[in-house]
């Protein structure tokens, strides 16, 4: 028996930082621990649903809170 594809159609996610026009801040660990997973790794574009701008300047952000102990590397 031949196997069917099924074809899944999926939403597209969209960026909530130009919905919104939030402001992604160092200071703000609320926000940017939203975008870390449970083993401390930055979350990827695929599964947030960032545009690529955000995503980079997100990025930068948990480094920075990272480097001044505001959001720690390892998870607890």
């Amino acid at each position: 028996m031949a196997k069917r594809k099924i074809k899944v159609t999926r939403f597209k996610k969209s960026c909530i930082f130009c919905k919104k026009e939030l402001d992604i801040d160092y200071k703000n660990i609320e926000l940017l621990s939203r975008y870390v997973s449970g083993k401390g790794k930055v979350v990827s574009r695929r599964i947030s649903g960032n545009c690529a701008k955000h995503q980079r300047k997100l990025t930068r952000e948990i480094k920075r809170a990272r480097y001044l102990s505001l959001l720690s590397y390892m998870p607890r």
